[in-house]
């Protein structure tokens, strides 16, 4: 068989499917996140030689990376029950109030028993915190799904009664505690971890399990991207909307509890005070998008983790406690814009060719067979 005369097509050399990778890792919702968490440990490490080095006293773990993860167990906590809660679309303004609801409900329990070391007395506080808690985050759901409230309007309520709420159940005054059962919520140890981190460890991996190996995870985004829809196909978007800000004001609870523990005392003044807002930007750091759909628990970690991280930053390194704030406004400004594909488009690609430039070539052009 001879071969066609005439000019051959040029075909096109075969991809190296490892070329595309940097560019594929660029465009994970992940990857500027992750980065920004590196670069800040890296500066920690820059004012502090042995920022990351972890050594073992008395049987536990000890170092500044173990306190990130101890104090940023909270927040992680929050961050994932509202990580569900905008997957469906909605928010939550009222986690902080019920994280200062249930530590003065156990705390206030706790101080009242006769045996502050009784692991039974512990354990009854506790549940009375959570079936609270609980119980508003059902409060929650209902005006959202079965009133049809706005969520932002319907959480402001409790938001504003809850921090009502908690210092009348400590009586304006701060609870103090002497137990160490109920110290082991948020500053005890297990297995040479914080106890706390363990917990929001079992609670984000049940979390994962639940909505990523289940079906309860596609059920959200759907709900999230479009609830009508959803409803017409036979969904149950309103016991879904309800779970979601149970499961969340439950995980403010655990939260609440942590908190408390941590400081052995329940203040309803100042406990949780504005974790609704560094919960909100953990899920939006995270990628995940306030107009509902997909979600991401792995981003809404890392998030967090880069908002506790910044708040050993600032005290590390010696900047004024009182511009924490506008120090955390501005790295939250830079992850956002490096997350967004148009901002980097034109920051780091400016140099392209314009509409007015001449056209390649008849030699440069590769000409496929028809």
């Amino acid at each position: 068989m001879t071969a066609p005369t005439g000019d051959a097509p040029v075909t096109s050399p075969p991809r190296n499917p490892r070329a595309g990778r940097p560019a594929a890792a660029l465009r994970h919702r992940l990857f500027w996140p992750a980065l920004v968490l590196a670069l800040l440990l890296l500066a920690n490490l820059l004012f502090t030689p042995g920022f990351l080095s972890v050594e073992m006293k008395d049987g536990h773990l000890y170092g500044s990376l173990i306190d990130i993860f101890r104090f940023g167990a909270p927040l992680i906590l929050v961050a994932t029950g509202m990580t569900l809660v905008i997957a469906t679309g909605g928010i939550d303004l009222s986690v902080g109030s019920v994280v200062a609801i249930s530590g003065a409900l156990s705390c206030l329990w706790v101080s009242g028993l006769a045996d502050q070391q009784s692991a039974g007395g512990v354990l009854a506080a506790v549940g009375l915190a959570l079936g609270l808690s609980l119980a508003l985050g059902v409060w929650n759901g209902f005006l959202v799904s079965g009133i049809g409230i706005q969520p932002i309007i319907a959480t402001l309520i409790l938001m504003v009664a809850g921090r009502g709420l908690a210092q009348l159940i400590t009586d304006g005054q701060i609870v103090t505690v002497n137990s160490d059962p109920y110290k082991l919520i948020g500053g005890g140890y297990w297995l040479t971890l914080p106890f706390g981190v363990l917990i929001a460890a079992a609670v984000l991996a049940v979390t994962a399990f639940l909505t990523r190996r289940l079906a309860l995870g596609l059920l959200i985004e759907s709900v999230g991207g479009n609830a009508t829809a959803s409803r017409l196909a036979g969904l149950r978007s309103r016991g879904l909307i309800v779970t979601v800000y149970a499961f969340c004001a439950l995980c403010a609870g655990i939260a609440g509890l942590m908190i408390s523990s941590n400081v052995s005392s329940a203040d309803g003044n100042n406990a949780g005070l504005w974790i609704e807002l560094d919960a909100i930007l953990a899920v939006v750091i995270g990628g995940t998008s306030l107009a509902g759909g997909r979600f991401s628990l792995g981003g809404t970690v890392i998030g967090a983790l880069i908002i506790q991280t910044l708040t050993t930053t600032i005290y590390s390194i010696g900047i004024p406690p009182e511009t924490t704030l506008l120090f955390k406004a501005l790295v939250v400004t830079v992850v956002c814009l490096l997350q967004s594909a148009a901002f980097r488009e034109k920051a780091f690609h400016l140099r392209r060719r314009r509409p007015g430039a001449a056209p390649a070539s008849a030699d440069e052009k590769v000409r496929v067979p028809a």
